[in-house]
């Protein structure tokens, strides 16, 4: 799988006189079996190692330097000998804190730094590689001649050399007449003494030919492979062998690196084998572990631009964006926030559906070094306006239609009151469609797509693409660290009050990277996403926002979810992933005539959110031919902790197995604590990277839900299978005590029973004064009340059988459709109160 280095890139200082920073790629999976270190060439960068750095960061730890002068390092005028190179080396290594031995590569001339500091630190280097080194480095009498020319001569032509030299022309003279002409090896390589692999192919005209194939002779212990039809650029021309050739090397002899025989490395790959069990179930493909770049959120979209500027990076009903233009506009933004007074950490509220100016305001606040707030558009106003409050919100941004909202908004926040919200921003549906449909809007009678305001506007209220287009579209430079707070997300209180989850840009960018893996045959740049998740919700915002953006897919806009709409976009557009909620997959199975609407292009789907049908998902597949696989996640995760693997073996009624580097157990119920044997249900733990920082202004809740080890209490009930495959049974909060002390009992043993009942649609079960109820959404055919009962009765032990049966035409639910239990305990409660007597099973209907 392809990786954008440039993510794990990272500066760091050289104590000199003047102070040099070197420009340093990173990248540390958790748990590395070994570090290794690769240093380029005269004239080279970092970036020349990009097939081993994708290749072996896998597995272990991998650094490769910029050096002085070279790539993004600083570029002085002088100072290039090789004591001033060893000594920047040597600085690289305390800065990134690498104290255990490591493998020390070298290409070239880098070669020769790499054994001049083997040889005198024979003790902090485990094995030796030099690619295409030689003995001596006498350049062809051309490019001496080409140095002999003035500095400034030199300096001019560095923009014609900038595409395939990794350093300026006159720099490269100050190389060779400090280091490069004078340096030999000869001598050096006869006195190194451990484990050495030199790696050269013969067609190599650089050098001379002696100056290469002489060294692996002059080195007591080295092994030599000569690759074959390659030049001096070995490690790109032939990136596959030389990468084999480490491989044997190193004594990997494996097919894959989980093969590998690690038992000189301190067991470590033995012992995650050992704490993770589901990891021999991974798809091929998957890593076990991942990197996690040190970068804040944006830096995702950047990578994107960076790669796929000109690819579509929205589509939205005919309109189509570039990532560069979507950049632009995040940029504008981000500007435009600033101008307004935004401070660092200063949060800003999005009350919008799935719009483009949603990406443009999110990504463009985290330029700006703000924190976004997501509420759902469909909060009810009481519990919004509290977020706003609660959130300490200066910005809002939102639609001019929902008038009801800005009503109360500027009724409630009214200078002088004690919000601190300051500046409301509008934006239109219609902004950023194609001119036609923008024509007809501006037309339009409709209420509901009027684009003016019905309220003056005042210095505190701005109309976004007025205002947007009056800043530059070039990148604000603010400092914003991975640590620091991204979005504070309100939860969908389906057992309880929403709370201000705080995700850092360390969690996002782990769980977008963690589910992206999962999709290892994910084409760069090539995929389309169907996203009708709403991104104000944390699984949109991972598995329909940021995992496309990681990718350079396309991501197709949807503002809600309308089969039959839904349906001609998949004809038009030609989605092949479609991450999900399960009411989607069955609204699109049954829909009449479905197969002609090209929904074959879809290969991928994860539903979350609610339990996944076994019968939807056969049903689902055979008509895409992809596969659609249950996950799980909760918005203290960023969201997304398991799914079942893609192509390996899936388990029904299972949420699947923990995503790479992420850590999962099953603990006492009543403790939260000590794991429980494998295959007894407890409460499910998690820990890893996408773990919440913690609840926004709730301490006490924080410490109630994460450990002093870190570890997060989800509320919800499992079990774990012996290899490693995790199923819910309920939330903590659902589950009730019945005649037996210490046997709980869930919603979901009687919902199972129900779902074999052909004429039940939806089940849901909610536990009052210890008593189960049933609701029920039946199908046409509504079966009677005493049959359910009585098909339970067969299949149940008496106290779970459901002591009252009310059929309902639909469920509360969250906006995603997750059944609010609460809320159909309040209405049975409601309907009791106002009845004054207990229902009767056989003629109720709540409607």
């Amino acid at each position: 799988m392809e990786i954008d280095l440039e993510l794990f890139r990272k500066d760091v200082r050289v104590p000199n006189d003047p102070t040099v920073q070197l420009s340093v790629i990173d990248i540390s999976p958790e748990h590395p079996v070994r570090t290794m270190i690769f240093l380029h060439g005269y004239g080279g960068q970092a970036l020349q190692w990009q097939y081993q750095l994708s290749q072996f960061s896998r597995a272990n730890r991998v650094v490769a330097i910029d050096l002085r002068g070279h790539g993004r390092s600083d570029k002085p005028r002088h100072a290039y000998s090789m004591d001033q190179i060893q000594a920047d080396f040597e600085a690289v290594l305390d800065r990134l804190g690498i104290n255990e031995r490591f493998v020390l590569a070298g290409h070239s001339f880098g070669g020769a730094i790499a054994a001049e500091y083997a040889t005198s630190h024979i003790e902090r280097v485990s094995h030796l590689i030099l690619i295409a080194c030689a003995g001596e480095f006498k350049l062809n009498p051309l490019y001496r001649l080409l140095l002999k020319l003035p500095g400034s001569i030199l300096r001019a032509l560095t923009p014609l050399t900038s595409g395939w030299l990794g350093a300026p022309p006159n720099i490269l003279k100050s190389w060779h007449d400090d280091n490069l002409s004078t340096w030999n090896g000869w001598s050096l390589f006869r006195n190194l003494r451990l484990p050495t692999l030199v790696i050269r192919g013969h067609l190599d005209l650089v050098f001379e030919r002696p100056m290469f194939e002489e060294v692996a002779r002059a080195i007591p212990t080295a092994e030599e492979i000569d690759v074959g039809a390659s030049g001096h650029m070995v490690m790109l021309e032939r990136r596959e062998a030389v990468n084999r050739a480490i491989n044997r090397f190193l004594d990997t002899n494996m097919r894959s690196w989980r093969e590998t025989d690690v038992s000189e490395e301190d067991g470590r790959r033995e012992k995650l084998l050992a704490e993770r069990p589901w990891l021999p179930h991974y798809d091929e493909g998957v890593p076990y572990t991942i990197a996690v770049p040190r970068v804040p959120t944006h830096h995702l979209l950047d990578s994107a631009v960076r790669r796929f500027p000109s690819q579509t990076a929205l589509i939205f009903e005919g309109s189509r964006i570039s990532y560069r233009r979507l950049n632009q506009e995040a940029n504008r933004f981000a500007n435009m926030l600033l101008a307004l007074g935004l401070k660092t950490g200063d949060r800003v509220i999005l009350i919008l559906p799935n719009l483009p100016q949603l990406l443009i305001c999110f990504f463009g606040t985290l330029k700006a070094a703000g924190v976004v707030v997501f509420t759902l558009p469909t909060t009810e106003p009481e519990e919004l306006m509290r977020q706003i409050r609660d959130s300490g919100a200066r910005f809002l941004v939102t639609l001019t239609q929902f008038d009801e909202l800005i009503h109360q908004i500027r009724s409630q926040f009214q200078p002088g009151s004690d919000s601190d919200l300051e500046h409301i921003i509008f934006t239109h549906f219609g902004d950023y469609l194609p001119l036609p449909k923008r024509l007809a809007i501006s037309i339009s009678r409709s209420q509901r797509l009027r684009h003016l305001l019905d309220i003056p506007l005042d210095s505190s209220m701005h109309i976004l693409n007025r205002a947007l287009y009056t800043h530059s579209k070039e990148a604000p430079k603010t400092e914003i660290a991975e640590t620091d707070l991204a979005v504070i997300q309100y939860t969908g209180g389906t057992t309880d009050n929403p709370k201000g989850v705080m995700l850092s840009h360390h969690n996002l960018v782990a769980n977008a990277l963690q589910t992206r893996h999962w999709i290892p045959d994910a084409q760069e740049g090539r995929e389309k996403f169907l996203c009708v998740l709403p991104f104000s919700h944390s699984y949109g915002l991972t598995a329909g926002l940021n995992v496309p953006v990681t990718l350079g897919a396309t991501l197709i806009l949807k503002t809600n979810f309308e089969v039959s709409e839904i349906l001609k976009t998949i004809q038009r557009h030609r989605p092949t992933i479609f991450p999900g909620v399960p009411q989607m997959y069955v609204a699109i199975k049954d829909y009449p005539g479905v197969r002609k609407y090209g929904i074959q292009s879809i290969k991928a789907c994860i539903s979350g959110s609610a339990p996944l049908a076994v019968e939807v998902q056969e049903a689902f597949e055979k008509l895409t031919r992809g596969r659609l696989v249950e996950g799980y996640g909760l918005t203290e995760a960023s969201p997304v902790t398991h799914a079942n693997p893609l192509n390996g073996i899936r388990k029904v009624g299972s949420i699947g197995l923990p995503l790479p580097s992420t850590e999962a157990r099953i603990v006492n119920l009543r403790t939260g604590r000590h794991p429980v044997p494998t295959g007894q249900i407890g409460e499910l733990a998690i820990r890893g990277p996408q773990v919440m920082m913690g609840y926004w202004k709730n301490s006490q809740a924080t410490q109630r839900q994460i450990n002093k080890e870190g570890w997060l209490l989800t509320g919800d009930v499992a079990q774990m299978d012996s290899e490693g495959y995790f199923r819910i049974v309920a939330r903590k909060a659902d589950m009730w005590y019945p005649s037996r002390p210490g046997k709980p009992a869930f919603p979901r043993d009687v919902e199972e029973v129900l779902f074999e009942i052909p004429q039940v649609e939806e089940a849901a079960v909610v536990a009052i004064a210890g008593q189960p109820i049933a609701f029920v959404i039946a199908k046409k055919e509504r079966p009677t009340t005493e049959a359910l009962i009585a098909y339970c009765q067969r299949r149940l032990p008496p106290e779970l059988v459901p002591r009252l049966v009310i059929f309902l035409d639909d469920f509360p639910r969250t906006f995603i459709g997750k059944v609010l239990r609460r809320e159909l305990a309040r209405r049975y409660e409601q309907s009791r109160s106002q009845r004054g007597v207990d229902i009767q099973p056989d003629s109720t209907r709540l409607e």
